[in-house]
């Protein structure tokens, strides 16, 4: 549960809601505004990592129901039943924020995404796969400080009547209740998204939860606040995903059987390295004491090799194996667990073996897009080696940055003019600094985009489409890296029918100025459109000439 003991994350976005609630208190300026979306921008990267965690949760959750469905089948079904409700309600949530941005910018809700989203990579909750959704960027969005319209929008007026907010209560209320059900009534009160409260204005009069969140509330601040309540529906998500999945062990099967198993911390191990294992008896008493015989090299203990074992006596019901590696190679080793039945009185012996693999050490370096770095972007790349935690390897570059990324991985920034960079790693084992190796890699420049206009980069283009494009877009293609992106910096436009043609105009910028507009809106068929010397600025800081764009009006 939350608990009344925020955590970390919870603290910062309380912090972030009281930092926008104080400014719009204010009447403060656009740029301020401009900059405070950098707070909602930290809550959607927040609302995506709490996303991924969920959705590991429900894969964990799976995977207990795929191995044992009888013990797991009643937890799980209510589990896929949160997961569709919790769904259903983040998109609700995100449909308001695309509905409130395309009434306030006058465009079509189909629209909102291409003119004013982004692409974010995140986990499917159902899948599992990584998909790509769109994620309002604010800073794209000129009518962000308008209030006139999010308020009339949430709480409606007297010509639309009743606002969005009143639906957005009623489903919120009823989400609530129901993760209640599921999290008990004694934890109600750790459970957000309330909208019952008092609540006040700066005057103090007294306010619904609908008036104090989005009365008088500028766009940005409103998809804020919406994102906001996207990060209580996931805490209450998974909340009651971990009380279900806690219910899992409240029944669990009683062991009808006993049987010897061997717990090896690792059955790969690095020459010099110390091969530890525990050796347990399966549903015994803690308390009850036992001795263990172990022989290395052998498959099993016989009369004839017993002699020879070693004894362990266990401690607190298990028995810690534990010796020094020198060979390499696969290793075996068995014993017989000597204890006494319960039931009967009687000694019984219980046989374990085990193998493993020891190996010299060994460094491991994948590329997890290209076999090469490229200049002025992020590469990500996986670093590990064989037998020991990723957690233990420590990295470095000689030239260029290493920096560590999300989900175990790591990110490598070069500059273009180093030809060539190596990867090395140490790890402490027992005690040893030890070297793993190093790895080269070579440094290229990312290609060239290629310019286009509505989609294309020459030919006939429908007149309509040209009208609603918004300029001329550098694209990236057939490069295997995602998030890498090009910015036209200028161009020269020049337009002909016939024989007549406008004077060239240098753009300084990708989009379409007024000139270039009204050029396209006074063509007609036939007419030609020249985008020339176009040049664009990639994330290495170059200038790159894309060429020339000749498009028919048809």
């Amino acid at each position: 549960m939350a608990g009344a003991k925020e955590t970390p994350r919870q603290k910062m976005i309380g912090m972030m809601y009281l930092v926008l609630t104080a400014m719009l208190a204010l009447n403060v300026s656009k740029d301020i505004l401009d900059a405070f979306i950098v707070v909602n921008e930290g809550m959607v990267s927040s609302n995506e990592s709490v996303a991924a965690k969920i959705a590991g949760q429900y894969y964990k959750f799976e995977t207990q129901y795929n191995s044992d469905k009888n013990k797991v089948e009643e937890y799980w079904e209510k589990a896929k039943e949160l997961r569709v409700k919790a769904s259903e309600m983040t998109e609700f949530i995100e449909s308001i924020k695309r509905e409130l941005v395309a009434e306030s910018e006058k465009v079509d809700v189909s629209q909102v995404y291409e003119l004013y989203g982004r692409p974010v990579e995140t986990e499917d909750q159902f899948t599992y796969e990584m998909r790509t959704r769109y994620e309002i960027d604010l800073m794209k969005v000129p009518t962000k400080d308008n209030y006139d319209v999010p308020t009339n929008f949430m709480l409606g007026n007297e010509t639309r009547g009743p606002g969005k907010s009143v639906e957005l209560v009623q489903k919120m209320n009823e989400f609530r209740t129901y993760i209640i059900s599921i999290v008990g009534e004694e934890n109600a009160e750790k459970v957000g998204l309330k909208t019952d409260g008092e609540y006040h204005n700066a005057s103090g009069q007294k306010q619904t939860w609908a008036e104090y969140n989005f009365y008088y509330t500028v766009l940005a601040a409103s998809v804020t606040i919406l994102n906001k309540i996207i990060s209580e529906i996931q805490t209450a998500e998974f909340d009651a995903l971990n009380v279900l999945y806690n219910s899992i062990s409240e029944g669990d099967f009683k062991f009808d059987n006993i049987m010897a198993r061997v717990i090896p911390k690792s059955t790969y191990v690095l020459q010099g390295q110390t091969y530890e294992a525990e050796i347990i008896v399966s549903a015994f008493e803690s308390k009850r004491q036992f001795e263990a015989r172990w022989l290395s090299g052998t498959d099993k203990i016989t009369e004839a090799n017993i002699r020879n074992a070693k004894v362990i006596k266990s401690k607190d019901g298990v028995v810690k194996l534990d010796f020094v590696c020198t060979g390499q190679g696969l290793q075996r080793y068995a014993g017989v667990i000597e204890m006494m039945d319960p039931i009967t009185g009687e000694m019984k012996n219980y046989h374990f073996n085990n193998e493993f693999t020891v190996a010299p050490p060994a460094l491991t370096v994948a590329p997890t897009k290209m076999n090469v770095f490229y200049a002025g972007i992020k590469n990500p790349i996986s670093i590990s080696a064989p037998g020991i935690p990723i957690d233990k390897i420590v990295p470095s570059i000689s030239k260029g940055k290493l920096a560590r990324g999300t989900n175990g991985e790591w990110e490598v920034e070069v500059n273009l003019n180093d030809k060539e960079t190596q990867i090395s790693a140490t790890a402490m084992i027992d005690g040893k600094n030890v070297h793993l190796g190093s790895i080269p890699f070579r440094i290229k420049r990312t290609p060239d985009p290629v310019a286009t206009v509505a989609g294309v980069n020459g030919g006939e283009v429908e007149k309509g489409l040209l009208e609603v494009q918004q300029g001329v877009i550098a694209q990236l293609k057939d490069f295997d890296f995602e998030g890498v992106r090009y910015s036209v910096s200028s161009y020269i436009f020049v337009s002909t029918t016939g024989q007549t043609s406008t004077v060239p105009r240098l753009i300084n910028s990708g989009a379409f100025t007024e000139d270039v507009k009204n050029a396209i809106s006074r063509s007609r068929s036939g007419t030609k459109l020249y985008f020339e010397n176009i040049k664009a600025k990639g994330p290495d800081g170059t200038t790159r000439d894309l060429g020339t764009i000749v498009l028919t009006v048809k």
